[in-house]
């Protein structure tokens, strides 16, 4: 087995790509909030792509790390040169592994705050990119807009303060960079959010205004934020995704990232300081992206939910275990077709249908261990902004909503199985507290679920919603999750 670093690249067994290009000479032109599975699935693979077409070493990505947890990525990329492998997976069962060398440089804020900002604030960096999870952007579910309540934003907001939060330290770096007239950089959200670009641009401002008025506006008016589409399943990665590695291609890897082979990435061409030529290494780059997002979103995000808790409820752990039962296929495809489909726009170049129908396949995937519980992770950031819409839309359009319905109600009874301590993963969600007691209150007020005016906002009042999610708790508690799911056919 060949540990992975630099100095032995190209010592690893058959089938294994390295890059064309020297690591060593990169330099940074990108940097990233967030490198989890995601990005370095995603975003850094196509950079990968970009740089072993060669002349493009000014792309290289600089990563940072705000959160306690990622010491632990610092530690394992700078162990091994930050170099790391995909390994990805087709549903026939096809593997492709790859040693990616686009990530050059890892910096972890907390040491450091002041090296962060610099970099930001240097003339070379030109895109700043995020994937920091739906709850990264402190938005207040039920407005929409930015909520600067939270301990690390209130105290970035002080004046003077050292920041602490990707905002904090982002305004910084334009504020430096606006005082010194270095144009700013773009910022590019990678995170599944309707609007991603439009949220982003939101949030970043409001904060800024908070701290001057002046900048906060220049920041709206002067940076570019491009809205984009993500796709790649990326599950986390286990001990046996590092010991499946080591055994079949001889890389001892301290955090390989394992993927499906499908990926897609569409981006609006919207850039400040220029951008790399992404179009060329598979990413469709467009003018409006918003028909990709919603697709993507409204299907397969919330699709991720709708099989999420009744799975999980019906004694599943993986997602390809749930897709591989046909009752539950045949819900997966009445919630795409009946519910979610009907609030899209055309998308340009996409089979609507056929898109349903290659999810379920993706998800069926017996390559990808993936699992209910990472799905379900962070239910309140995720369902307010995946499945709700599409709940607003139909019942603004007399549209059907029974089985978001009885997803919401899933979701509900999952926390109930959580509160009882039944056998059923733990609640892993940052308002779980909140989440707990309005369940609580259900056993004497039936819907009390829904009126967490942050999650919900009107919805909870409207009589047609209300209705059918009552319906749904009871068809769980007589039913159980099967059963419900087959009333539901029935009808």
């Amino acid at each position: 087995m060949t540990k992975l670093n630099l100095e032995n690249l190209g010592q690893f067994g058959p089938g294994v790509a390295v890059p064309d290009y020297d690591p060593r000479t990169l330099r940074t032109g990108i940097v990233h909030f967030g490198v989890g599975g995601f990005h370095r699935s995603h975003e850094a693979m196509y950079l990968d792509r970009v740089l072993n077409a060669g002349d493009h070493a000014d792309w290289g990505i600089c990563g940072v790390g705000v959160l306690p947890g990622d010491t632990k990525m610092r530690e394992v990329l700078e162990a091994q040169d930050h170099l790391y492998t995909l390994v990805t997976k087709s549903p026939a069962g096809d593997v492709d592994t790859r040693v990616i060398g686009s990530v050059h440089d890892f910096l972890f804020a907390p040491d450091d705050p002041e090296w962060v900002i610099e970099k930001l604030a240097d003339p070379a960096t030109r895109i700043v990119s995020l994937t920091v999870t739906e709850g990264g952007y402190n938005l207040n579910n039920a407005t929409g807009e930015f909520d600067p309540t939270g301990a690390d934003i209130a105290h970035d907001l002080q004046a003077g303060a050292v920041p602490r939060t990707v905002f904090g330290l982002i305004t910084e770096g334009l504020r430096r960079r606006r005082e010194r007239s270095i144009p700013p950089f773009t910022v590019m959200s990678c995170d599944n959010i309707q609007g991603n670009g439009h949220v982003t641009q939101k949030v970043l401002s409001a904060f800024a205004r908070l701290k001057n008025a002046d900048l906060g506006e220049w920041i709206a008016r002067e940076v570019a934020f491009p809205n984009s589409m993500v796709d790649r399943i990326t599950p986390m990665t286990t001990d046996q995704d590092r010991q499946e590695l080591a055994a079949q291609s001889g890389i001892e890897d301290g955090w390989p990232v394992v993927g499906e082979s499908f990926t897609q990435w569409v981006l609006e061409d919207h850039f400040t300081l220029g951008r790399p030529p992404l179009e060329t290494v598979g990413v469709q780059v467009v003018a409006d992206v918003e028909p990709y997002e919603l697709m993507k979103l409204r299907l397969l995000n919330a699709g991720h939910q709708a099989m999420g808790y009744l799975g999980l409820l019906a004694g599943y752990t993986y997602a390809h275990e749930v897709c591989r039962q046909p009752v539950f296929v045949n819900f997966l495809l009445g919630y795409m077709s009946r519910e979610g489909a009907p609030t899209l726009r055309p998308v340009p170049g996409v089979d609507l249908d056929a898109y349903q129908h290659q999810l379920i396949e993706r998800f069926a995937s017996t390559a990808i261990q993936d699992t209910l519980s990472r799905l379900i992770f962070d239910g309140s950031e995720r369902i307010p902004k995946f499945l709700l819409p599409v709940v607003r839309g139909q019942l603004a359009g007399e549209g059907e909503i029974s089985h978001a319905a009885l997803v919401v109600a899933s979701w509900a009874a999952y926390l109930e199985a959580v509160d009882a301590g039944g056998p059923v993963p733990p609640l892993q969600d940052q308002r779980g507290p909140a989440l707990l007691e309005a369940v609580r209150r259900e056993a004497t007020q039936p819907g009390a679920f829904l009126q967490q005016k942050e999650l919900f906002g009107d919805l909870g009042d409207d009589p047609r919603f209300r209705s059918a999610y009552l319906a749904a708790r009871e068809s769980l508690r007589q039913r159980g999750p099967v059963g419900a799911i087959e009333a539901l056919a029935s009808r």
